[in-house]
């Protein structure tokens, strides 16, 4: 029987999952206790089929991660005692707000802009728009390597290489047992890290076929092309998930996998003891008897 596809993210001393009509956030308290909070969560696809189609659906699990990414930190916040409280649902979405005006002038507006200063050497627009787009992934691994500097980003880095162990785990059909996860790679090909990574590659591809207008129309014309750009990222990581075994899919997404290398740390097992937690609320209640026999019988 095929698995479902499985999905997470690192939060505050702990671990979000999202299964099959299901998500749960594990955090590990100050006390030491792990708290899990699990409820349904569905999909707007469910509702309109339309959004399932290739190239929606990206930009569909893309804006349903954000809002539950979102929760999930400010959950995690709360419970581990970083934040006294969690933020109402106006305050998450000023939040977000934010934070993609502040994405939109990092990642599009500033290396557009800064484009200008190379038009005393070139006026080619194909030139003006790959070395944009190398400006762009060029801020974007600077900020990576920036955060990954931080004590506390590091410790959520911990946590993401457990997440990823931890699907491992369970899509090899092995007990969801610290010894097991232990020995699997914090890299993986589905990870929101590769998806970032080959959204700036498409990027650079696509918008390097728009000519050169004037700044306003530059800018727009990312905006507008983005949630493309992102369906289209989506397929590809997708697809990459079911064939890893390719060798041209693995050359696909080597870059992500070594960005991954920042983005992910060795876990250690109490850590990975809340990635199980968090995995184990949003599976199905038939599959996980059926681990939880197999854990006995390994015992």
């Amino acid at each position: 029987m095929t698995k479902p596809n499985v999905g997470g993210q690192a939060v505050i001393e702990g671990v979000m999952m999202r299964g099959p009509g299901k998500v749960a956030v594990a955090v590990r308290q100050s006390d030491g206790q792990i708290v899990v909070d699990a409820h349904s969560a569905g999909t707007i696809g469910d509702e309109y089929p339309i959004l399932k189609k290739p190239l929606l659906r990206g930009v569909v699990a893309l804006g349903e991660s954000l809002i539950y990414g979102m929760k999930a930190l400010s959950y995690s916040a709360q419970v581990s005692g970083e934040e006294e409280e969690q933020m109402d649902a106006k305050s998450m979405a000023m939040t977000m707000l934010v934070a993609v005006v502040l994405a939109v002038g990092l990642f599009i507006i500033i290396p557009t802009w800064s484009m200008r200063f190379l038009r005393s050497w070139t006026e080619n627009p194909l030139a003006l728009n790959l070395s944009e787009g190398i400006l762009r992934m060029a801020i974007f691994l600077a900020y990576i390597g920036g955060i990954s500097r931080l004590e506390d980003i590091q410790r959520v880095f911990q946590y993401h290489g457990a997440e990823h162990k931890t699907i491992y785990t369970y899509e090899a059909g092995l007990p969801l047992e610290v010894g097991n996860v232990r020995g699997f790679s914090t890299l993986h090909p589905r990870c929101g890290t590769n998806f970032l990574m080959i959204v700036m590659i498409i990027s650079m591809f696509v918008f390097s076929f728009l000519g050169w207008p004037n700044l306003l129309e530059r800018i727009l014309s990312r905006v507008i092309l983005m949630p493309v750009i992102a369906g289209v990222s989506y397929e590809i990581i997708r697809y990459a998930g079911k064939n890893i075994d390719h060798p041209w899919v693995r050359a696909a997404i080597w870059p992500g996998l070594c960005l991954q290398k920042i983005t992910t740390r060795q876990p250690d097992d109490s850590q990975i003891e809340v990635a199980i937690a968090a995995l184990k609320a949003v599976l199905p209640e038939e599959e996980r008897i059926e681990l939880e026999e197999k854990e006995l019988k390994h015992a």
